[in-house]
């Protein structure tokens, strides 16, 4: 993660254990809410770090019309030979992270806080609809947990980490323009999270849930900064070997993948489905009307995409017409 003095939060980078997962298959990464690598150990290298200062830093700061100094962590992992015009890196002080490092003033620790409280926050929606089915496995859900869903639940994060949230982070080394605003500091936002996934806990119940209180997130929290066991490594490292090979077959299940004409007029016909049964079952008209008219701004893009489609597809190419015309004229016989 990489944020500035001002507030504002860079991309942040994630290193997983695949390069190609089979959820991700035919999905482009640049639009991903965070900058995509993988190791097989999912561990920060030189050559990672290489990566993500050229691809991901430097994109988001070349507008900037003044010098920038990086501060990064004194990890063996990150690549020292980091240069560019305009810009000058610095290595933090040997054990010296959680004492000044920015990130590490309650930024990281923030974000793990959200993090795992919209994470509870999507089981619970799971159950409700469950319940509606009468029909509810946890394990179920937990296996079927993928790195599409943790993406979501990092871009629900990010959307809530607030500019004054970052700012507060760099107290330590630039006090003078900190601008504490009441509400938003870092052990606030933390606490008021920690304080709804306990809430959240309470919903499904049962062992583990019901129980919860703050100092059990707080553990599971400090718990993500363990460094990783042997068994903990070897397990991931068969698991990324596992997933590129479901990609790999993936493959050839799907030969024409995508989002198609007809799969977008599909989208589009199931939510306009789901308004209609809404409409029907809910007396509420005005919650109805709430929900359609979100399903209409939902779709707005679809739609563009679908209207894009049926217009090139119009535009028949010029050919078509040399073809016409060529048939149209008339023949003439020569007489001999």
């Amino acid at each position: 993660m990489c944020g500035n003095a001002q507030g504002f939060m860079l991309k942040p980078a994630l290193i997983y254990k695949s390069q190609n997962p089979r959820v991700l298959k035919h999905k482009n990464k640049n639009c991903l809410p965070i900058h995509w690598m993988s190791n097989p150990k999912a561990w920060i290298t030189k050559a990672l770090t290489s990566d993500w200062y050229h691809q991901c830093f430097i994109p988001q700061e070349k507008n900037l019309l003044f010098k920038i100094v990086l501060l990064m962590d004194n990890a063996g992992g990150h690549a020292t030979n980091l240069m560019l015009p305009g810009v000058q890196v610095e290595f933090l002080p040997p054990n010296t992270t959680s004492l000044i490092q920015s990130m590490d003033q309650g930024v990281i620790r923030v974000f793990k806080a959200l993090y795992t409280k919209n994470a509870l926050a999507d089981l619970v929606a799971k159950v409700d609809d469950a319940h509606a089915q009468e029909d509810f496995n946890l394990k179920a859900y937990w296996r079927t947990f993928t790195i599409a869903m943790c993406l979501e639940n990092i871009q629900k994060a990010l959307e809530e980490m607030k500019p004054s949230t970052i700012n507060s982070s760099w107290k330590k080394l630039l006090p003078e323009i900190i601008y504490d605003d009441e509400g938003f500091t870092p052990a606030e936002i933390q606490h008021s999270a920690v304080k709804k996934a306990v809430k959240l806990a309470a919903i499904p119940g049962g062992e583990g849930f019901a129980d919860m209180i703050t100092e059990d997130v707080d553990e599971l929290l400090d718990c993500h900064s363990q460094e990783l066991t042997e068994e903990d490594l070897e397990e991931l490292t068969k698991s990324a070997s596992e997933e590129e090979d479901d990609s790999e077959e993936g493959e050839k299940e799907d030969p024409h993948p995508g989002l198609t004409l007809e799969r977008i007029v599909t989208i589009c016909r199931l939510l306009k489905e789901a308004q209609a049964l809404s409409r029907e079952y809910d007396e509420d008209m005005i919650l109805s009307l709430q929900f359609c008219n979100n399903l209409d701004g939902g779709m707005q893009p679809y739609k563009v995409v679908l209207e894009k489609i049926k217009k090139d597809r119009r535009q028949l190419p010029i050919t078509i017409f040399e073809r016409q015309k060529k048939f149209l004229q008339p023949k003439f016989r020569r007489r001999c």
